[in-house]
């Protein structure tokens, strides 16, 4: 009996669970593909946009050479909030390091929230597809046993056939689960050292934009502010 027999002959909720897990692996290889695409180019990029940032001369350069390596806009966004002026609004109070703190903190919350889309999609599969796929296995024993009771006469064959084919349940379960919590794992820790870089980089650039005076009247505390 293939996968397609053993679909049509369910009922309504075992029809719904082999879709809802099908839906779910769908869903979660789209993202592992997607973010697998761009994390790669995003680790690449920051790198270069970094290093392509120390090596000019001004900021109208930097930003000029930064347009061209980072195709993911990570790096660009802090370069350009930096470029602050001053406001009569309650976003310019405070100074130019304070207005400098906040443009660059945004900018970096903005750039991180890119970099996590798709996380909470890959640890809820992760999480719960195997008791979907459990739900599914339950419920077709439930009528397995239900089906060979009415026939009255209970033999190995005919117990071995039903149960077997709703344990397939709890398989696909698994299958769904194990890709998007490996996912989820791996490129939790890639997403963490490229946040990592980018809040130093946020970090540096407010050190070096900041006014000397205020650089110098600063505490450990508050440097750290820019990645809060």
């Amino acid at each position: 009996m293939n996968l397609a027999q053993l679909f049509w002959q369910g009922d309504a909720l075992t029809r719904c669970v082999a879709l809802l897990l099908l839906a779910m692996s769908v869903a979660s290889w789209v993202v592992i593909l997607w973010k697998s695409w761009l994390l790669q180019r995003a680790s690449a990029d920051v790198a270069r946009c970094v290093a392509a940032f120390w090596q000019s001369k001004n900021m109208a350069e930097a930003s000029k050479k930064i347009q061209s390596f980072d195709r993911e806009a990570l790096v660009l966004p802090l370069v350009s909030a930096s470029q602050i002026e001053a406001s009569e609004t309650l976003a310019g109070a405070g100074g130019t390091q304070t207005r400098l703190t906040r443009v660059l903190r945004g900018a970096l919350h903005a750039t991180l929230n890119k970099l996590q889309h798709g996380q909470v999609l890959l640890a809820t599969v992760g999480a719960t597809a195997p008791f979907v796929g459990l739900l599914g296995t339950v419920w077709g024993i439930y009528h397995a046993l239900i089906g060979i009771a009415s026939v009255g006469q209970v033999t190995i064959d005919r117990i071995s056939g039903p149960v077997g084919e709703s344990l397939i349940m709890t398989a696909a379960g698994l299958a769904v689960a194990i890709p998007a919590v490996l996912a989820y794992n791996v490129m939790g820790r890639v997403v963490a050292r490229i946040e990592a870089d980018l809040e130093g980089f946020a970090l540096d650039l407010r050190e070096l934009l900041a006014p000397k005076e205020a650089r110098g009247g600063s505490d450990p505390a508050q440097r750290r502010s820019v990645g809060a």
